[in-house]
């Protein structure tokens, strides 16, 4: 049977920087801010494929979260529901 471990152990086995969890945290929150974009204008994983040309198949993938889409995937997802990405500063610049 696996031993139970705490998260920060997990995190220390797993070598994950911060720089990896904030990476993990971004690419979470831009897939939910799509599917949340996409149902409150009601289109459906099809009909944006039509608007964004890429197939639905993989849009299904990018919103279960099996497969990562790159920067210019999203923003084709993201311009005919009405957004884009911003590069802004961190609230606290790490040094």
């Amino acid at each position: 049977m696996g031993r139970f471990i705490t998260w920060d152990e997990f995190e220390k086995e797993c070598n994950i920087t911060p720089e990896k969890e904030a990476a993990i945290q971004f690419e979470m929150s831009l897939i939910k801010a799509e599917i949340e974009a996409r149902e409150r204008l009601n289109i459906t994983q099809e009909e944006l494929s039509k608007k964004s040309g890429i197939k639905q198949p993989a849009i299904a993938r990018f919103e279960k979260r099996k497969h990562s889409p790159t920067a210019s995937t999203l923003i084709r997802l993201l311009y005919p529901l009405g957004y884009t990405l911003a590069v802004v500063p961190l609230e606290k610049p790490k040094k």
